[in-house]
């Protein structure tokens, strides 16, 4: 399919959707072309409204039905790595963002092309920046300026998950232990304290300490704590007076930001080391109790698993809105040089959550 005028046929069948979005590069910050295209297709369609919000699009169904379900989905990607353009080998797609998660994408706009009368209201969101730094997230910048745009009773992320149900998300707390020393000339390193080697404590702390499991309806959500950075010294014959050890918590969602924090510093305590947190970002709860949620799943046919990562789920969570993922492509394929999607995942996907919204809530 051509993205000649960067048009998008949304007639077309899932995997020529994808292949065309695939092809229309959108590296995060660089959206505007493949928003405009997607724009510009869902104003054709006369049961949505469509708005547009920095380079994110937002489209709605407007019905009059008591349920409404939020399907989004991220427009950008991560840098190309001589994955472009698109390659159907078999029944794989290879190609930039195919995995994570422009096969998602074009499955919504599947549907917001082919379920003109849903038996539930339909918001659809396109959205930018998702895979840079929180500040310039499309949903958040939509919830800053019209944040009745994302109220629903389902928010259902199309971030690939294997064509299965991920509920839920887990927190993720960042924080900088710095240890201290007394710097000297290596040549008298007895007239020094090396920083370094006493950060070895902290380094064993983290070996010894062993991770809780926290089940959350029915889901284990595995908790992990880890060093991912530790740095020291300013030159090679200087005994470092400093040493920083960063660490990266992922926490479960029973944890608010501010229980996963004192759990850290109960860990470290303050008259030992000194600890800085740089950043917590809660979790999402799985919300498999609401009756959205439920009925999705049932029509699925889907064991439910838990989500173990961050992803926006959490900035639906904070909304208030029940969040899970589910999404053609393996999660472990995003962002590396040979991503793809399966075809029949597209497929499924998108024949799933046509039925689901074409049935009433069972």
């Amino acid at each position: 399919m051509s993205t000649l005028g960067h048009t998008l046929d949304l007639t077309a069948d899932v995997v020529a959707l994808t292949r065309a979005l695939v092809d229309l590069p959108s590296e995060s910050g660089e959206e505007a072309r493949l928003a405009d295209a997607v724009e510009a297709a869902l104003a054709t369609l006369p049961h949505l409204t469509v708005e547009r919000i920095g380079n994110s699009v937002v489209a709605r169904t407007d019905l009059g039905h008591p349920e409404r379900i939020l399907i989004a989905g991220h427009l950008d990607t991560v840098p190309a790595a001589g994955n472009l353009p698109s390659l159907l080998r078999g029944d794989l797609l290879y190609g930039l963002g195919a995995c994570d998660m422009k096969g998602g994408v074009a499955v919504a706009l599947r549907l917001a092309a082919t379920v003109p009368e849903p038996t539930r209201d339909l918001t659809y969101v396109f959205y930018e920046c998702e895979e840079v730094e929180g500040e310039r997230n499309g949903l958040g910048r939509i919830a800053a300026v019209r944040p009745e745009l994302l109220n629903a009773d389902l928010a259902i992320l199309m971030e690939p998950s294997d064509a299965g149900v991920e509920a839920g998300c887990q927190g993720v707390l960042m924080a900088d232990i710095t240890v201290r020393g007394e710097r000297a000339h290596t040549a008298r390193a007895w007239r020094g304290v090396n920083a370094a080697h006493r950060a070895g404590a902290v380094l064993q702390r983290l070996a010894d300490h062993t991770p809780e499991r926290v089940v959350i309806d029915g889901l284990e959500y595995r908790e992990g704590l880890n060093a991912v950075a530790v740095r020291a010294g300013v030159a090679g014959n200087v005994v470092p007076d400093e040493c920083v050890i960063t660490i990266n918590s992922r926490f479960a969602p029973s944890r608010s930001a501010a229980e996963a924090e004192t759990y850290v510093r109960d860990l470290f305590p303050e008259d030992e080391y000194e600890v800085d947190v740089t950043e917590v970002v809660p979790g999402a709860l799985p919300g498999l109790d609401r009756h959205a949620v439920a009925s999705l799943v049932r029509v699925l046919g889907a064991t439910p698993r838990p989500k173990l990562g961050w992803t926006d789920v959490a900035r639906f969570a904070a909304l208030g809105t029940p969040a899970l993922n589910y999404g053609p492509g393996d999660p472990v394929l995003a962002h590396t040089a040979g991503e793809y999607v399966p075809v029949a995942q597209l497929r499924a996907c998108e024949e799933r959550l046509t039925r689901w919204l074409r049935r009433a809530g069972r």
